[in-house]
């Protein structure tokens, strides 16, 4: 099971207004490996309440670097902190890297990738297209890549300089929602309108291996909607969500529910480490609620069924998900559960974290 270690920052550098790049060095006695679009989960009090926001890496695999982009929200208690009073020098705890929103990389192969990245959606999207082109010198990519004004675009340089380097291989659309563009079609928001309009004069989808999204819900459905119509078979279709306010990191405005504090009273069996705890647990809680509500330091992170950090196996009972973004059908079958999301249906639950 993952655990939190103490990164040094070594780096901070401003893209944009309201946004920096943290660099990051990891102890020596930790793995952070990362593959290119995860993300690391931290973890910070504030005001004697910890917060956890997970924020994607930015560098690319052959960037020598460990990097990930934090962009101010309003009301984001990580975020602001991390613009305004985050120094080098300073530690930060974070696990290790993890999450789906990746892919195999083959040297050999020439591929064609479609992205699609909304504001700070860029963070892993930019990781992803700077192994690509790196790793498969044979590959192509195109970037549509959606921001309100022209100032508000992360990593503007960087993926102009990427453009220069690869010369040929790397196409970038940007689509400005309040900025008007000499092309009237990158002018407002990508919905699934736009995007059809894209698909017919602008980008060929037949012609792609693999589409990657990264943005807000509404516009990552809209565009994964308008890639199935024009023949994109599902399953080359990957999308990283960023949304929420569980996922933005404000502080929480209550407290959690006790076991047994309503209705009737559930077993919860909970595997940890090899070793296993059972206690009650009331059926208006979570798994995870009750689990760190008797001190179980369970992994956990955007509490939005979105990060799949809090992923376990239910191996007894069974338990039904308010959400779920985060897990594929067939780990769904499996018994997986996203434990932030998961009810019990039965009087005895048993999950574990261990698988």
């Amino acid at each position: 099971m993952p655990r939190f270690h103490d990164l040094t920052v070594t780096g901070i550098e401003r893209t944009i207004r309201d946004a920096v790049v943290v660099t990051l060095r990891p102890p020596e006695d930790a793995d952070f490996t990362f593959r290119p679009g995860q993300y690391l989960t931290f973890r910070r009090d504030f005001d004697g309440q910890e917060i956890r926001r997970t924020y994607s890496i930015c560098a690319g695999l052959d960037d020598g670097v460990l990097q990930v982009g934090i962009k101010r929200v309003e009301g984001g208690a990580f975020s602001t902190f991390a613009n305004e009073e985050l120094a080098v020098g300073d530690t930060l705890q974070a696990m290790p890297p993890t999450g789906r929103f990746t892919v195999d990389l083959d040297p050999e192969a020439a591929h064609d990738y479609l992205a699609f990245a909304g504001g700070s959606g860029i963070t892993p999207v930019l990781s992803l297209i700077r192994s690509v082109l790196a790793r498969e010198p044979k590959s192509r990519a195109t970037l549509v890549y959606a921001n309100r004004r022209m100032n508000t675009i992360m990593f503007r340089e960087e993926i102009e300089d990427l453009k220069n380097l690869h010369m040929g291989r790397l196409r970038v659309i940007h689509v400005l929602e309040q900025d008007a563009q000499e092309i009237e079609l990158f002018t407002g928001r990508v919905t699934e309108e736009k995007c059809a309009e894209l698909f017919r004069g602008w980008i060929e989808v037949g012609a792609m291996d693999m589409a990657f999204i990264c943005g807000p819900e509404p516009m990552m459905k809209g565009i994964a909607r308008a890639l199935e119509a024009h023949g994109m078979a599902r399953d080359r279709i990957r999308y990283e969500l960023f949304t929420s306010a569980a996922q933005q990191g404000r502080l929480p405005q209550r407290a959690m529910t006790k076991s047994g504090s309503t209705g009737k009273t559930i077993r919860l069996s909970v595997t940890l480490d090899g070793a296993t705890q059972s206690f009650a647990m009331g059926p208006d809680q979570t798994v995870l609620e009750a689990a760190l509500a008797h001190d179980l330091d369970v992994p956990f992170s955007c509490r939005a069924g979105v990060c799949s950090t809090c992923r376990c196996r239910v191996t007894e009972g069974e338990v039904a998900m308010d959400t779920n973004h985060a897990l594929e059908d067939h780990e769904v079958a499996q018994g997986f559960a996203l434990s932030c999301q998961s009810r019990p249906l039965t009087d005895h639950v048993s999950v574990s974290y261990d698988t």
